[in-house]
Parts: C-alpha cells; sequence; structure tokens
C-alpha cells in the first residue's frame, strides 16, 4: 500500500514515515501543496495523509484538486482542532480528522480502518445484489457507481458506504453511533460531527431539495432511514 504524506514540518513527516514503513507501507513525503498535487497525480495511491497548514498550496486546497478527480481516502493531520475546521474539512471530502499532538498507533489504526474500508469496494462479493434502485437513484455493486436518473453522481468512500447501508436496509433505522461504526469501522466516541457532515453532504449530492430529503430521513431522536420513496 503507497502512501501520500503531506507535511512541511520535517520531523513529523519523518517520525510518520518511518513508523508507516516499519508497518509495510511504501511513503512518498512531500512538504507543500504544489508537490503534493504534482506527485499524487503522477502516481497511484492508496491514502493521504495531509496537513492542512503547509506552504505554496494550503491542504484544503490540495483536497478540493484530488476530490476533482478521484476519491481515494484522505485522513488530515492538522493542529486546527475546533469543530468549524472538522467540519470545513469533512465537507470538502476528507474521510477522518486527526488533531495534532497524535500518537503514531492513533494514526495506524485510522489508515487501516479506511484503506480496509476503500479496498472493499475494489474486491466486491458476488453474495450482494449487483444493483440497488430506489426511486430514481441507483447503486452499482459491482463498478462502485451511483446515478441518478441515469446521471452519475460522485460520492467519496464514505459516502459511498453510508449511502449502501440505507439502499441494502430500507427498513431499518440507524443511530448515529451505529452508523460511525459500520462506516467508519472505528469505535464511537460520542463525535456526531462527522456523521452528520457526511450525511449532509451525500444529501446535497443526492436529493433534489436536501433540505426537504426524500432519501435520507431524520428519524427525530433516533437517526436516520431510507424514505419510503414512490416511483
Amino acid at each position: 500500500m503507497k502512501i501520500l504524506l503531506v507535511e512541511d514540518d520535517i520531523e513529523i513527516s519523518t517520525m510518520l514515515k518511518n513508523f508507516l514503513i516499519t508497518e509495510n507501507f511504501e511513503v512518498i513525503t512531500a512538504l507543500d501543496g504544489e508537490s503534493a498535487c504534482e506527485k499524487f497525480f503522477s502516481d497511484n495511491f492508496s491514502l493521504v495523509l495531509l496537513d492542512l497548514m503547509i506552504p505554496k498550496m494550503n491542504g484544503m486546497e490540495v483536497m478540493s484538486k484530488i476530490r476533482e478527480h478521484n476519491t481515494v481516502p484522505i485522513i488530515i493531520i492538522s493542529a486546527k482542532d475546533t469543530d468549524s475546521d472538522k467540519t470545513l474539512g469533512l465537507g470538502l471530502g476528507a474521510d477522518d480528522y486527526i488533531t495534532k499532538p497524535f500518537s503514531v498507533t492513533e494514526v495506524l489504526a485510522r489508515i487501516k480502518a479506511n484503506i480496509r474500508r476503500s479496498t472493499q469496494y475494489a474486491m466486491g462479493t458476488s453474495m450482494e445484489q449487483s444493483v440497488i434502485t430506489q426511486g430514481v437513484l441507483s447503486m452499482n455493486l459491482n463498478d462502485y457507481s451511483v446515478k441518478k436518473n441515469g446521471k452519475e453522481i460522485e460520492l467519496t468512500a464514505k459516502e459511498f458506504e453510508i449511502l449502501k447501508l440505507l439502499l441494502q436496509n430500507p427498513k431499518k433505522v440507524y443511530t448515529k453511533e451505529q452508523i460511525y461504526s459500520l462506516v467508519w469501522n472505528d469505535a464511537y466516541l460520542g463525535d456526531e460531527n462527522a456523521v452528520n457532515v457526511h450525511i449532509s453532504r451525500l444529501r446535497t449530492k443526492i436529493e433534489d431539495n436536501p433540505r426537504d430529503p426524500q432519501y435520507i430521513i431524520t428519524v427525530w431522536g433516533i437517526g436516520y432511514k431510507l424514505g419510503d420513496f414512490k416511483e
């Protein structure tokens, strides 16, 4: 597995690179946003570790450029730890957010969880229904595409997994804790922000009117479920 590590603090970059190499990852480093984009688009990566405060082009700009063309898992590592920073990062397409200071074991666990989830999409399974349809929305589990009225919608790995969970279980109401545990494959620590942001972003992409959703319905006091959409 090849990781792009974008971090301008050489000490942190070296520490993370050396640790991840011992865990059998190949690590390519970049010290600024411009070189990060150059390296990303000239190679194939399984995951991107991205600091926000980097020179020449900040992390948010780098992530936006990556998301124009690719749904590779992106984990932000940043000293910015406010809810607004996390919401912005997740809203622009990050799959996870780790605040500094951090432990390398936490970073490793997040990397493995995100790569595992992403790899499962590529593997597929013959036991699953290949195409799921709800209203004018369809999800193909063979090529991992989502279409609305025949037009393809670009989703990140986490958005795809949330929608897949709801489409495959149309009668079930999921709490935010259950969604986080199943999609992030990690213990829920009471932070609803990640789930809320991804649900909001997903609604923006698939709903005709995100403020009056028909597909992802809020069950107040409980969580979310798939809407009873009639064709």
